[in-house]
């Protein structure tokens, strides 16, 4: 019988599939995106930021999924030192999540996915889990929906369906998918292939070999199946790691909009990719097509592929001033970048730090977020301008006896009550309306007003109005690390009495 093969592009097929299951999204967004330092960062990763248009990636990840039908809330895992941000995201484009789980420690996705099958079992254990990294590119999001109505197809038939992208290059960088046997439907149309192998990533004279066979697939890191199933093969294959998990849901508990897993229990767990863990050993693997302009998005080098390009083949984002350069990603982040007969480079300029590399380089960036946090240096965790959930605090200067900050407080938010044991503080109100907490005093500052905080002194901010409170904060003291900051209340539920990582 002649295999059909799913079509990229064209509208997206809205009939009914063979089961009336619900698709639910479950985004993995832990990653630390060390590979597009210095503008990613440990506590700012690439999934949150805005790489190829105005939302972030994770944002893009979950537009992308509108129209597909059936679709469920999404499932979020992500790393603690990120929720806030998480959350806010998501209320920016108006989604609701079923959960926001928080890894207290990262273990790689099998134990991620286990947990939110775990989750998803208590109430719905038919439907799909679509797995999800929340910071890939897809370039045609209605091909990527056709791939996921054949993947509905083989996971009810209890496959465990992993996306394949078609290859476009010998590529060294991905790992492969070899083909197996022919899947087909009811009505004999090809849905994807058994899985024959998995394959590490190759050399480029083996990696053209697989190009010219046709019969291998680049590895996505995306899945789809069903939540009863994927669990029943964890049992039988990763047991402890099951058990692990299921004790640190177990012990969970709700925090504000965020489930927190158990840190004990979930510290336990092994640590392994689906892939290993999983896929590799099951007899229920399927692989579905997938050509949709996909991109991973792991280096600068995919970032200059995906961009939009000038007539010299540059993509150039930001303030740049150019002459004699060619072939070339450069981002200009916060001043003015003036570059001169450059050829296949990557310049990357932010406010503390610019990198410059070949583009056939950009890999090794690896080595200096290394050097970076041998040397303990901040460049490599945080910018100078730090997310709270309450607004942001950008660093102006920073000096031995002194620091200036920008502080911005979002509308009828505040920070938390607290006290400092080693700095003063002035604030001066640049724009927006303060209302400011100290000791037993409370009084309302207005535009070019100022107060001054004393070493010891209990105080608070908020912004009682309905635009954005600016204010230029003036540290002065013997010390002035983030750490000196005691709690006595918080609206965000941060810890007591002091987290560095929240601020």
């Amino acid at each position: 019988m002649n295999s059909r093969p799913v079509r990229s592009g064209g509208r997206m097929p809205r009939a009914r599939r063979e089961r009336q299951t619900m698709i639910v999204p479950v985004i993995l967004a832990g990653g630390a995106g060390t590979r597009l330092w210095p503008l990613s960062r440990e506590l700012h990763p690439k999934q949150l930021l805005q790489l190829t248009g105005h939302h972030s990636m994770i944002q893009t990840t979950l537009a992308r999924l509108k129209g597909l039908a059936d679709l469920a809330p999404p499932v979020v895992i992500c790393n603690e030192s990120h929720r806030f941000m998480i959350a806010e995201q998501m209320r920016e484009i108006g989604i609701r999540p079923q959960a926001i789980i928080l890894e207290p420690v990262g273990r790689n996705t099998a134990p991620a996915i286990a947990t939110a099958a775990l989750f998803m079992a208590r109430h719905a254990p038919a439907d799909d889990l679509l797995v999800l990294p929340a910071d890939h590119h897809i370039g045609q999001p209605a091909a990527f929906h056709q791939a996921v109505v054949a993947g509905c197809q083989l996971t009810a038939r209890q496959h465990l369906a992993t996306f394949g992208i078609v290859p476009t290059a010998p590529e060294t960088g991905y790992g492969y998918i070899q083909k197996g046997q022919v899947l087909e439907n009811d009505s004999g149309d090809h849905t994807g292939w058994a899985i024959e192998a998995f394959v590490e990533k190759p050399d480029r004279q083996v990696a053209e070999s697989y190009l010219a066979s046709g019969d291998y697939l680049w590895n996505s890191g995306m899945f789809l199946f069903r939540t009863d199933v994927i669990l029943e093969e964890m049992q039988r294959l990763v047991p402890e790691m099951v058990g692990a998990c299921e004790t640190s849901l177990h012990r969970a508990v709700i925090d504000l909009d965020f489930l927190r897993l158990d840190v004990e229990a979930f510290g336990e767990c092994p640590s392994d990719s689906i892939d290993y863990a999983i896929m590799e050993k099951t007899d229920r693997g399927a692989m579905v097509p997938l050509d949709a302009a996909w991109n991973d998005l792991g280096s600068w080098e995919a970032l200059w592929n995906v961009g939009d390009k000038d007539a010299a083949a540059n993509v150039v984002t930001g303030d740049a001033l150019l002459h004699d350069v060619t072939n070339s990603y450069i981002l200009a982040d916060s001043r003015l970048v003036a570059a001169l007969g450059v050829d296949r480079h990557i310049i990357v300029e932010t406010a503390d730090a610019v990198f410059i590399s070949p583009r056939d380089r950009v890999q090794d960036v690896k080595h200096l977020v290394m050097r970076l946090k041998a040397d303990q240096r901040g460049e490599g965790i945080r910018h100078r301008r730090v997310y709270r959930p309450w607004g942001t605090v950008e660093s102006i200067i920073a000096a031995e006896r002194f620091q200036v900050k920008h502080i911005t407080v979002n509308p009828d938010a505040r920070i938390s009550s607290q006290k400092h044991d080693h700095r003063a503080e002035h604030w001066v109100v640049v724009k927006g309306t303060a209302l400011v907490n100290r000791g037993e005093e409370e009084f309302i500052l207005k535009e070019d007003q100022s107060t001054y905080i004393p070493v010891g002194q209990s105080h608070r901010l908020k912004n009682p109005g309905k635009l954005p409170l600016e204010i230029i904060e003036v540290r002065t003291g013997s010390y002035l690390g983030e750490d000196d900051i005691h709690r006595y209340d918080d609206d965000y539920g941060r810890c007591f009495p002091t987290c560095p990582s929240d601020g």
